[in-house]
């Protein structure tokens, strides 16, 4: 299978992304025509998206990437003569394009599509339900996001902002806002920590760095149901401290990392001088579930200023209002910057409205945290 290079999605003309009102061009890759058939239907609903064609396997899908490149592939993971990962594997040697995941995310099939994430793929969403009404706008809301957000991690520097969702709910429909007063210092900390595109590698990277002793950390991860567990698993099995995927009631300890569940929202709460999380249902707030806002808001509330915030790389503004909660409630925060982000829309967004005290490179995150931690200083070099 050969894929012929034509031309660069997304190229810049004047610091700006070629043809600015142009539609983001979609391919879909699925062997259900049922599938391919919603998926069309669902994206171009979109006023900012076109869908160009479907294909049925990896062969036709290359035939139609010759004829004509789109912004972004939707491709499915299990197909007929060749499976997806290894045509992602083929597409990013020869011709890198944003690609979203799109499986059925049966527990036993979740590794797999890690595998793909691992190989270059931008984001993972859940097949559309064809069930009630309300599951079936959730879905519509979770692809058209994540091809956006796919859109956005080619040319991030060149057109941050273009595409960028309206959040629906906020994390009032959780949680009501914190009081005034924070809540005094102790000697224990802890950490909350969102991320949404380009995320997973970027939490390797700084979980990776933490020391067995590390404060305890929360995190919420925009990542479908299923996966979540198995990403916990992958991370738990390349790092020094426990990581793992949260149940209601678990402790939030030093030298462990827990990830919020997919489809789930996830609170930090406090009891004494003991620190767990609480996992609950609830409706998308800003446009996701778990929503990082809502992780925020309950450190804000029930930690204050024994709390470290981190945002990190991701699409749309989830967790920037949650992180100036954490502040104004004296907790420290921290915002990844803009040229180790593949996606800088939601720490972007966290820097706009002076919710972060610095902005650091990734590889600087783990390190001032530890510090944070420590003494309560970043490190000003």
């Amino acid at each position: 299978m050969k894929i012929q290079r034509k031309g660069i999605p997304g190229a810049a003309v004047n610091g700006k992304r070629a043809g600015m009102q142009k539609k983001i061009k979609v391919l879909i890759v699925d062997d259900s025509a049922v599938v391919r058939q919603t998926m069309n239907e669902i994206l171009s609903s979109d006023p900012g998206i076109e869908v160009i064609g479907t294909a049925a396997d990896p062969f036709i899908a290359a035939k139609k990437i010759n004829e004509k490149v789109p912004d972004v592939l939707v491709l499915d993971v299990e197909m007929p003569r060749m499976d997806g990962i290894t045509f992602l594997q083929k597409i990013m040697a020869q011709h890198p394009i944003p690609v979203v995941i799109c499986s059925s995310l049966a527990a036993e099939r979740s590794e797999t599509a890690l595998k793909a994430m691992e190989s270059g793929a931008v984001e993972i969403i859940h097949k559309p339900y064809l069930g009630t009404k309300r599951f079936f706008e959730e879905s519509r809301v979770h692809l058209i996001d994540a091809v956006k957000a796919a859109s956005m991690a080619r040319t991030m520097r060149m057109s941050q902002g273009i595409c960028r969702p309206e959040p629906k709910l906020t994390a009032d429909a959780v949680l009501s806002r914190p009081a005034a007063s924070s809540m005094l210092e102790t000697t224990e900390r802890i950490a909350a920590i969102g991320a949404s595109t380009g995320g997973t590698e970027a939490l390797r990277v700084l979980l990776e760095a933490m020391p067995a002793d590390c404060p305890g950390i929360a995190i919420v991860q925009h990542m479908p149901e299923h996966f979540t567990a198995a990403f916990a698993r992958r991370l738990n099995g390349l790092c020094t401290i426990e990581v793992k995927e949260a149940e209601d009631g678990d402790a939030i300890l030093r030298g462990r990392a827990l990830i919020a569940p997919g489809g789930r929202h996830m609170l930090i709460k406090r009891s004494g001088a003991r620190y767990y999380v609480e996992v609950r249902n609830g409706p998308l707030v800003c446009r996701h579930r778990p929503s990082v806002d809502v992780l925020f808001r309950s450190a804000a509330r029930y930690a204050g200023r024994n709390a470290i915030g981190v945002i990190m790389t991701g699409m749309g503004d989830d967790g920037a209002r949650g992180l100036l909660e954490m502040k104004e409630a004296g907790a420290a925060t921290i915002a990844q910057d803009e040229k180790s982000s593949v996606v800088f829309g939601m720490p972007g967004e966290a820097v706009k409205i002076g919710a972060a005290d610095k902005v650091l490179h990734l590889e600087a995150i783990a390190e001032n945290l530890l510090l944070l931690a420590k003494n309560g200083r970043l490190n000003q070099s």
